[in-house]
């Protein structure tokens, strides 16, 4: 069954009036499941990790056909993964009822730096605000609503969508620096969605899951470069033996 990213590209698919040709990118034929070319097709290690947090993917305009998004691989991971387009001049209903649906404590993840200080959460997640409720309550869930684009699409994103003003901002404080080889970005403290979308699951605890995204990252990354450069998969690799001791943990 299609997930959440690939239902929001097919639809951006059909809106479109000529085909996407990525920057740089290979022009060869592609695998729908995982937009690599078959012979280095991804689909047969798919892993998925069971969450009780949910990854929700606001999404550029373009950003859904790009073979490099690894929004993608979220969806792929996280079952309750969900990805909405944005506009400026329109706000998906279905995207409104999320974040309204009390079973979700939603948070926006960007820099601190560009809210109001008593927004911002840093680095960690406060005490579930059921927790302590009555007895019977049920806890909410974490929802990270991870702004999916470029820089400048993100900040435009974060600074033009009024109906994210009213939840708390999770700013990351990480400790290592991006290892994203798929495209360029001038600063190293920015990170591709699905680091970013790993980093908060393990602040959620969900360890084996971000670590099963971090692996998978990594493979689809490796996938690509060889795929790019004409080059075989290297089966035996690092990165394939990492992906493969994560799913053994489960």
């Amino acid at each position: 069954m299609p997930h959440a990213v690939s239902r929001l590209r097919a639809a951006r698919l059909a809106r479109s009036t000529k085909p996407f040709l990525a920057r740089g990118g290979f022009k060869r034929e592609r695998c729908a499941g995982c937009r690599l070319v078959p012979s280095h097709c991804l689909c047969a290690l798919r892993p998925s990790a069971p969450t009780r947090a949910g990854i929700c993917l606001l999404m550029a305009d373009i950003e859904p056909l790009k073979p490099s998004n690894t929004g993608w691989l979220v969806a792929d991971v996280v079952a309750d993964t969900f990805a909405f387009g944005w506009a400026r001049t329109e706000t998906d209903p279905a995207l409104l009822a999320l974040l309204r649906d009390p079973q979700w404590h939603p948070y926006v993840v960007f820099p601190g730096e560009y809210a109001a200080p008593g927004r911002v959460v840093h680095g960690a997640l406060p005490p579930d605000p059921l927790r302590d409720a009555t007895q019977g309550a049920t806890p909410q869930r974490p929802l990270f609503i991870l702004l999916d684009g470029t820089w400048a699409e993100a900040r435009k994103m974060f600074g033009r969508s009024p109906w994210l003003d009213h939840l708390p901002v999770l700013s990351l404080e990480p400790e290592q620096r991006s290892q994203y080889q798929l495209r360029r970005s001038r600063r190293d403290d920015h990170f591709c969605t699905s680091e970013v979308a790993a980093m908060c699951l393990g602040l959620a605890g969900e360890h084996v899951a971000a670590q099963t995204l971090a692996a998978y990252l990594d493979v689809f990354t490796h996938h690509y470069l060889q795929a790019r450069n004409q080059l075989p998969v290297a089966w035996d690799g690092a990165a394939h033996q990492r992906l493969r001791e994560v799913a053994a943990v489960r």
